[in-house]
């Protein structure tokens, strides 16, 4: 029994009030400590891992090239004389760089020398060479500076991973090969400059030639498609749902399965993708077009439960002054609740966009892990793609492609920055039209 006949005096009240301040003041301070703890951790993972990236990227954004001036002899290069790949591919293009580098290093005479000599430079300088004087035809039969691309150990040499004074037998240069890039060094022949190839070359076993070029255009075509497919079907699947759709036990079913598959792991989305469009409708693998309809894929729950909530969002009273104007159920949602729900739309098909371009798994399992060397033409063109490329990449043990690996991370970074950037300047011109 409570004795309602006692009286509680207000000085009393105030007393306990008082008495609870300082414990209630540590809670407060202890919580906001906890708040900021967690913030300032997290801000710092973050930025050790962009250091990570960064002091491993971009010095894989340069690498060592030697000068040699080849004559190119028109003989040599093109002797069917027609200047077709046939001709050029099968001309004497390596002995001319080779002959160039033995003259410039000097008293290289025997077999086994020319052999380490030859090693010193990148195996695919023939390539460059001949498409040098495929843009430059005017240079035949002359004497002419070139750049190639050095060989990735003795690249790693020059970045200071190979030292010299390891033993000769536990390194993977010869002392012979050493004295020659020393040779070349000296007389200023061997430059640091940023790589040519990194942005034109494509997928390569040498780490010195090996570019992006080929997986960016893959990621480009299949983010196209991905957009394409995610953004149309999204939006009006979400209009559907929360505009038109009766409510009922089938919308509810529908909407259990969309926030369902949102958290389906995204191998399985390739999975799919590889049963029923490769192996039921027999479309190639390693294409664009799977790839982006797998991602398509994805990425819609995403977009769909974001424009969703984009659309609630819309005050109910905009429903109410179209329809009191005269505006159809068709022209209220059209003309006043899809405007005004759009920047929150493209919010939602950004961040499924984002996620989509960094995945690797639904690719992998579509074949796109294919060693593809050529860039693609079009949608139905074999091809890989940028985050694949990084996935291959950070499975090879030389050096240069540790520097390459974080590179491509940095290009990636930036392609995702430019779509949160243009996403941004694009809600801010929608939100100010209204």
């Amino acid at each position: 029994m409570i004795d309602t006949n006692k009286k509680i005096k207000p000085i009393d009240v105030s007393q306990k009030i008082r008495n609870s301040l300082p414990k209630r003041h540590f809670q407060e301070k202890k919580f906001k400590f906890y708040g900021q703890s967690a913030v300032t951790l997290a801000i710092f993972f973050l930025f050790f891992l962009f250091y990570l990236i960064f002091t491993n990227g971009i010095p894989g954004l340069f690498q060592h090239y030697v000068t040699l001036n080849v004559y190119l002899d028109s003989s040599r290069l093109d002797p069917k004389g027609d200047f077709s790949d046939q001709s050029l591919f099968s001309g004497d293009a390596s002995k001319l760089i080779h002959e160039s580098l033995y003259a410039e290093i000097g008293g290289v005479d025997t077999r086994s020398e020319k052999k380490i000599a030859k090693s010193l430079v990148s195996s695919a300088s023939d390539v460059r060479l001949i498409n040098h004087i495929k843009e430059n035809r005017k240079l035949l039969d002359s004497t002419h500076s070139i750049q190639f691309a050095v060989d990735d150990d003795v690249d790693s040499f020059l970045r200071g991973y190979i030292s010299r004074d390891t033993p000769e037998e536990e390194r993977r240069l010869s002392n012979l090969a050493i004295q020659y890039i020393d040779n070349l060094n000296s007389k200023g022949l061997i430059t640091y400059e940023f790589s040519d190839y990194l942005f034109s070359g494509s997928a390569s076993r040498e780490a010195e030639i090996a570019g992006i070029k080929g997986a960016l255009v893959g990621s480009i075509l299949t983010m196209l498609i991905c957009l394409s497919i995610a953004f149309p079907l999204g939006i009006m699947t979400a209009i559907y749902l929360e505009e038109i759709a009766p409510k009922n036990w089938l919308t509810e079913l529908i909407e259990i399965n969309i926030n369902n598959l949102a958290a389906v792991p995204s191998v399985v989305f390739g999975i799919m993708g590889l049963a029923i469009f490769i192996v039921a409708f027999g479309l190639p693998r390693s294409i664009p077009l799977v790839g982006g309809i797998v991602l398509a894929l994805m990425t819609l729950p995403t977009v769909i439960i974001s424009s969703r909530a984009a659309i609630k969002a819309v005050p109910p009273s905009i429903r109410e002054a179209a329809y009191g104007i005269g505006a159809s159920k068709m022209q209220m949602i059209f003309h006043h609740v899809i405007p005004l729900a759009m920047p929150g739309m493209l919010t939602g098909t950004i961040i499924g966009m984002a996620q989509a371009l960094g995945e690797t798994a639904p690719l992998l399992m579509i074949g796109m892990v294919a060693f593809i060397v050529d860039v693609p033409g079009g949608f139905a063109e074999p091809s890989t793609a940028l985050p694949v490329q990084i996935f291959m990449w950070a499975d090879f043990a030389e050096r240069m492609f540790v520097h390459k690996t974080s590179a491509a991370i940095i290009v990636l970074l930036v392609f995702l920055l430019l779509m949160n950037f243009f996403a941004v300047m694009l809600r801010k011109k929608l939100e100010k039209r209204w």
